[in-house]
């Protein structure tokens, strides 16, 4: 038998479930309240993740309460009332069910599974990928676009590598984005960038299709992946700029491979080896935890598939046209012509928009 919506008055199961989310943000406080959790790094993130968690789900269960003891009230002198009083009994009673229905519909949101990169750092690579030279330069646009978006939210950024390309575009750029919403509103960036336009490398204003992809990653701590150092092969070499001539006269460079999985990490923009090095180590876990997400989300979906079927997702994830002002996100439908305005990093409209149709495919089943 389905359980009842949270807005029931007679979903008991749920309601046991949520007095149970009560208690444990209840002693979640008393841990964080501890010395000790202080001391413990690791133990002090994850206590605070789910202290926010639950935060937000018992919240809205205390509002839902108190919004079914106010309709339960209404409801009651509805049965007493007669004449004009009952109309404004009425009215009251319907008042009281739609705010009961509007909390059950939040508590519903609130309770599916939580995104186990949510909170995290994100790691972006963006990269020049069809259109020559033109789709460099379309690379440094999507990374001048992050970089004001995130200055919008007031996250904070750090450009780990950047490769510049021979006309002012960028062959591959690494950032760690930070923000407690980053990943939540940049996962859905990953993909590939279609841009149409004039390239400035054109002569007879024809318009050309390029694109650049983006890779979104969780930024993964040490205990998130314990990696063996007998794994690793590490190169050192001298750092190269644009048309490889060398910039630096120290093997500073430092190219690392993931022998079981074929992974490779390179960095050179520090003067440091050590430094070069403790970027790619931080770029080679995102991947490697991303790569063991992506295996296990597979699986499930290869099991979904087989019980309901599946719907592909087209692979172009957005187009950016210059001569309509428009940009078109395929995954969701959605066309806003300004595009003057998102290349400024006004990018919430679209952010949203993914994140609103994520929640609807969980709650339709289509994801865990």
């Amino acid at each position: 038998m389905a359980a009842e919506p949270p807005g029931s008055t007679v979903s008991l199961p749920l309601d046991t479930r949520l007095d149970a989310l009560t208690h444990e943000l209840a002693g979640i406080e008393v841990q964080l309240a501890d010395p000790a959790t202080a001391g413990d790094p690791a133990r002090l993130r994850d206590l605070s993740r789910r202290h926010k968690e639950l935060g937000e789900v018992v919240a809205a269960w205390r509002e839902l309460r108190a919004a079914r003891a106010d309709l339960e009230a209404a409801r009651q002198l509805l049965d007493e009332s007669t004449g004009d009083e009952r109309d404004a009994a009425f009215e009251e009673v319907q008042e009281a069910e739609a705010q009961v229905a509007s909390l059950g519909a939040r508590l519903s949101i609130l309770l599916l599974p939580k995104d186990p990169n949510d909170g995290r750092n994100v790691i972006m690579e963006i990269r020049g990928a069809e259109g020559g030279e033109e789709a460099n330069l379309f690379a440094r646009d999507l990374l001048d676009m992050y970089l004001r978006y995130a200055a919008r939210r007031g996250w904070r950024v750090e450009v780990l590598s950047s490769s510049p390309s021979e006309r002012d575009g960028i062959n591959e750029a690494v950032l760690v984005v930070s923000g407690a919403d980053a990943w939540a509103r940049l996962e859905h960036e990953a993909g590939p960038h279609r841009v149409q336009r004039v390239p400035v490398t054109e002569s007879k204003g024809r318009i050309h299709t390029s694109s650049a992809t983006v890779t979104v990653l969780p930024e993964a701590d040490e205990v998130d992946v314990l990696i063996d150092p007998s794994d690793l092969k590490v190169d050192v070499y001298r750092s190269t700029g644009p048309g490889g001539q060398s910039v630096n006269t120290t093997d500073s460079a430092v190219r690392i491979t993931h022998l079981p999985t074929g992974i490779v990490v390179s960095m050179q923009d520090e003067k440091s080896q050590i430094q070069n090095r403790a970027k790619a180590m931080t770029v080679l876990r995102a991947r490697l935890l991303k790569s063991e997400q992506d295996r296990r989300a597979h699986e499930l979906a290869v099991q979904r598939k087989s019980q309901v079927g599946g719907g592909g997702r087209s692979e172009k994830v957005r187009t950016y046209n210059f001569r309509e002002n428009r940009v078109t996100d395929h995954r969701v439908n959605l066309t806003l012509y300004k595009l003057d305005q998102v290349l400024q990093g006004d990018l919430d409209e679209l952010t949203e928009a993914l994140m609103a149709d994520k929640r609807a495919r969980q709650l339709a089943g289509e994801l865990a």
